[in-house]
């Protein structure tokens, strides 16, 4: 008898943890100090450094950090509200929470496009970057010569997702253990850096070093760093949510994020852009060795290749987390660490044309910044004004014309035109893939206008769509 009831608890807790099911107070695994490293551990890994370099492409040191910092304070604070705040407060996954703004069939609209696409397009990159980095370490240690495109990046990137992919099988207890260690050492090897920096460079000739590969235009160079950077900060909207739901109470989610996600990024970005600005190239691979010298060099490029591993082990625990609720009964039926290894599949393959999304790294992140403005508008305008922060989680959990959120046969159709027309508005002000702009774009970035579009379309259509659907009228907790 006792052993089955221990049983049974055992199976609550894995369902809390892996599932959708309403974490309790008692469940929770991170506190504030601990969320506070794993977003740390989130944020210096090498793609940080790597959107330093890429901010040092279009402009220089003063107007790099202006835009570092407009940008990712407004992206960061966006993202912690559409995401954060709500998953928290419930204890719920985000992408189950998601029903009550997009509907059932809605959700899953989104995870299998916007969030599989995206996050597994980060999961690709983040392994070429191990493998880059750890190809590195074997030129200075072995005296091997392997280029950045060579068979052995994409093999140690597959050793990478290998790796993530055991990691994620244990869940998130053994990912909280992995950024108590490589989250203060990632900490003291940044500040490490800046030391090197400044020793090597002086501060007039940091600050008259001339962008890497600007535009002719001054202006747009700086509203393409800043949006480039709304870009970085909104990226963490897809795994946020599911991991805040674990913390212990609000305060351990939302300022967390900020120092981690805002303040520590900033640091490791400034970094970026001054070695790239310096050393003249933007890739972090490369310049970490000339800045630190041979074992210096090869110490920060192994510790940074195993803290892009707690980076993807996070994203893609997040991402699973979606795929499972959003494929209803098929999805809940393959086991975790299936799920989690379907997953990899095509961010492994990717992982054959090393430069596919490494170089291409700018555009990248401003198109799925166009779709996740877009969505946090959305949910944004339909949490915190139309829902007043209360949700019916019985309703999530309902089946078909049962569940509140049911809405036009499982669709939202409010907020799916909604995140559609704040899409468009991003691409029309800012195309990433022609880097068309208008006039207003260098005023107003594309991000914060499609935040705008997307709220304030839903608010209108809500009212003419969703009249007695959707449980707007009922706003029980």
């Amino acid at each position: 008898m006792g052993d089955g009831v221990m049983a049974v608890e055992e199976d609550v807790r894995r369902e809390a943890t892996f599932g959708s099911l309403p974490v309790l107070r008692s469940e929770r695994v991170w506190n504030f100090t601990d969320f506070s490293w794993v977003n740390v551990g989130l944020a210096i890994a090498t793609w940080a450094f790597l959107v330093g370099g890429s901010t040092a492409s279009l402009v220089g040191f003063q107007q790099g950090l202006a835009a570092m910092i407009i940008g990712n304070a407004l992206g960061v604070g966006i993202m912690l509200l559409a995401s954060v705040v709500s998953s928290q407060r419930y204890g719920v996954e985000q992408y189950t929470l998601l029903r009550s703004a997009f509907g059932f069939g809605g959700v899953a609209l989104l995870v299998f496009t916007v969030v599989l696409f995206t996050e597994m397009g980060w999961s690709a990159l983040l392994g070429v970057m191990f493998g880059r980095a750890a190809t590195q370490v074997s030129n200075q240690v072995l005296g091997t010569d392997i280029g950045p495109d060579a068979l052995p990046v994409t093999l140690l990137a597959l050793v990478a997702i290998a790796v993530a992919w055991v990691i994620l099988a244990k869940g998130p207890l053994t990912m909280r253990l992995l950024n108590r260690v490589v989250a203060p050492g990632l900490a003291v090897l940044t500040v490490g850096m800046i030391a090197l920096l400044l020793t090597r460079t002086s501060w007039s000739d940091l600050l008259a070093a001339p962008p890497l590969a600007p535009f002719p235009d001054d202006a747009l160079n700086f509203a393409l760093a800043v949006e480039f950077n709304l870009g970085v900060g909104l990226s963490w909207w897809p795994v946020m949510g599911s991991l805040a739901r674990l913390t212990d109470r609000p305060r351990s989610a939302l300022w967390p994020g900020y120092i981690g996600l805002f303040g520590a990024t900033i640091v490791a970005q400034v970094v970026g852009m001054a070695a790239a600005l310096t050393l003249g190239d933007s890739d972090p691979t490369v310049w970490m060795v000339p800045l630190g010298g041979k074992w210096l060099g090869v110490l920060a490029l192994v510790f940074i290749a195993f803290a892009n591993l707690t980076s993807l082990s996070s994203i893609v625990y997040s991402t699973c987390l979606a795929l499972r609720q959003a494929g209803g009964n098929l999805l809940a039926k393959v086991r975790w660490e299936w799920l989690t290894a379907g997953f990899f599949v095509l961010p492994a393959v990717v992982s054959f044309w090393p430069s596919l999304l490494y170089d291409g790294f700018l555009v990248f992140v401003t198109w799925s910044g166009a779709f996740l403005a877009a969505i946090s508008g959305t949910v944004i305008a339909d949490y915190f004004v139309l829902r007043r922060q209360r949700i019916d989680l019985r309703g999530l959990y309902a089946h078909g014309a049962a569940s509140p959120y049911h809405f036009t046969g499982g669709f939202n159709l409010a907020g799916l035109i909604s995140t559609g027309l704040g899409a468009v508005a991003y691409v029309w002000l800012y195309n990433p893939q022609t880097l068309a702009t208008e006039p207003a774009f260098a005023v107003l970035t594309a991000s914060v206008p499609a935040v705008v579009v997307a709220a304030l379309t839903h608010l209108l259509l809500t009212r003419v769509l969703n009249r007695g659907r959707g449980g707007y009228d009922d706003r029980r907790a």
